[in-house]
C-alpha cells in the first residue's frame, strides 16, 4: 500500500504522525508525509521519510485554503495512493475533501480537538462544526484521540462509527531517571532539593499561561522552567513577554524549544497544563510516564488521563487560585508528588504506550503486517 499521512505544521509531523509513520514502514509500506514546510522536518527526512511540503496556513483565509485545496488534489492525482490519513481540523478537512475529488479509494480522519469546541466566536464554532459534517460524509475510517471528542462524532453525526485510539509515547524514553535529574540540574545550576514546576507546550495563551504566571508568584518555594516556542503560525499575545513581566525574577526559566524534554521532565517534580481546551495532550502522558504528577485544569483530554487525587490535581480552568492551591500542595509535599508520580505512571503505561497505539491505529485503518 501507498499511504499518505498528513498534517498542518512541522511540528505536529515530527511530533504526532512520526510514530505512524514509522509503524506503516515496518509493516511494510509505502509512507509519504505532507505538511507545511519547517526546520522541524529534517530529522523526519534524516530517516528516509519523503516529505511533501504545501502551502497550508492556520488563519482564515479563504483564498490560501483554495490553493492548498488545489494542491492536494494535484498531489494525490500524482502519487495515487491507496490511502489518505489527514490530521487537525483545517488540514483535515481540505485533505478528506481534495482525496474524494482525486479518487483516493480509502480516506482516513484522526482528530486531536474539534474547532467548535474552543473557545471563539459562534461563527467560528458553527463553521468548524459544519467543517466536521461535511467532511465526515466522505471518511470512511473516524478516528479520535480521545474518548469525548468520539462521543462528540457520534453525538453530532458527524461519524457514527467514530472510535477513540488515544495518544502514546514510548515508556522508555519517559521515565524515572535518577541520573538525568543530577545531570540536569547541575548544568542549570538548580539545588538538588529545589521544587521545580515545569509546562511543556507552545507559548500560547490558550495553554494557560496567565493563570499559571499568577499561580506562580503564590508558590514562592517553587520554580517554573517552561519548554516550548510560538509556532509561526500561532496568534495572539505573546506569552514570553507576559512570563517575564509576572515577577518570578529568577525563579522562571525560559528553556525555548528542546530536543531533550524527556531528560528536563525527568529534572523536575511536578508538570502543570492549565490549558483552556485540549484533544488528548502528548505532554501529560509524557510527564505521567516520567513519574511527574500532573496539575492539569479539569478539560475534556485531561480529565481522561488524570485521575484527581490518585495521579495529580485537576483544577477549574482559567482561575489562577485553585491553580496556585494545587501546585502549593504538591510543592509542600514531597512523599504526595512521589505517590501520585508512581501511580501516574502505572497508568501511562497501562493506557498510553505509543507501540500499543500505534499498532491499533493501523490495524483500524486497515494497514495490514
Amino acid at each position: 500500500m501507498k499511504i499518505i499521512e498528513l498534517t498542518n505544521v512541522d511540528f505536529s509531523l515530527r511530533h504526532f504522525l512520526l510514530p505512524l509513520m514509522r509503524g506503516i514502514r515496518a509493516r511494510g509500506h509505502e509512507v509519504v508525509g505532507v505538511c507545511a514546510e519547517g526546520p522541524l522536518l529534517a530529522q523526519v527526512r534524516a530517516e528516509g521519510f519523503r516529505v511533501v511540503g504545501l502551502p497550508f496556513t492556520r488563519r482564515v483565509s479563504p483564498l490560501a485554503h483554495l490553493r492548498a485545496f488545489l494542491a492536494l488534489v494535484r498531489l494525490f492525482r500524482a502519487e495515487r495512493p491507496d490511502l489518505v490519513h489527514a490530521h487537525m481540523p483545517i488540514s483535515g478537512f481540505l485533505a478528506r475533501l481534495a482525496a474524494r475529488c482525486a479518487g483516493v479509494p480509502r480516506i482516513a480522519y484522526t482528530c486531536h480537538g474539534y474547532l467548535f469546541n474552543q473557545p471563539g466566536s459562534w461563527s467560528r464554532r458553527a463553521a468548524g462544526l459544519a467543517m466536521e459534517w461535511l467532511a465526515g460524509r466522505v471518511t470512511d475510517v473516524y478516528l479520535t484521540v480521545s474518548q469525548a471528542e468520539a462521543a462528540d462524532a457520534r453525538r453530532l453525526h458527524l461519524s457514527a462509527r467514530a472510535t477513540p485510539v488515544g495518544n502514546g509515547r514510548d515508556p522508555a524514553a519517559f521515565r524515572p531517571d535518577p541520573a538525568a535529574r543530577t545531570r540536569v540540574r547541575a548544568s542549570l545550576q538548580v539545588a538538588e532539593d529545589q521544587v521545580v514546576v515545569i509546562a511543556v507546550s507552545r507559548l500560547v495563551r490558550e495553554k494557560g499561561y496567565p493563570e499559571l504566571a499568577a499561580a506562580m508568584r503564590d508558590v514562592p518555594t517553587a520554580e517554573l522552567w517552561v519548554v516550548g516556542e510560538r509556532l509561526t503560525s500561532d496568534r495572539g499575545d505573546d506569552m514570553r513577554t507576559l512570563l517575564c513581566d509576572a515577577g518570578l525574577g529568577p525563579r522562571l526559566r525560559l528553556l525555548g524549544y528542546r530536543e531533550d524534554v524527556a531528560a528536563l521532565l525527568q529534572a523536575a517534580d511536578i508538570f502543570a497544563l492549565p490549558s483552556y481546551f485540549e484533544g488528548l495532550p502528548m505532554s501529560v502522558i509524557e510527564a505521567m510516564l516520567t513519574g511527574l504528577p500532573v496539575v492539569a485544569t479539569d478539560v475534556s483530554g485531561p480529565r481522561e488521563q488524570v485521575v484527581d487525587g490518585e495521579t495529580g490535581l485537576l483544577v477549574p480552568p482559567r482561575q489562577a487560585a485553585p491553580l496556585a492551591a494545587a501546585l502549593a500542595r504538591l510543592a509542600g509535599d514531597k512523599t504526595l508528588r512521589l505517590a501520585m508520580g508512581e501511580a501516574g505512571r502505572e497508568r501511562a503505561c497501562a493506557l498510553y504506550d505509543e507501540a500499543s497505539v500505534v499498532s491499533r491505529t493501523l490495524d483500524l485503518l486497515g494497514v495490514s503486517v
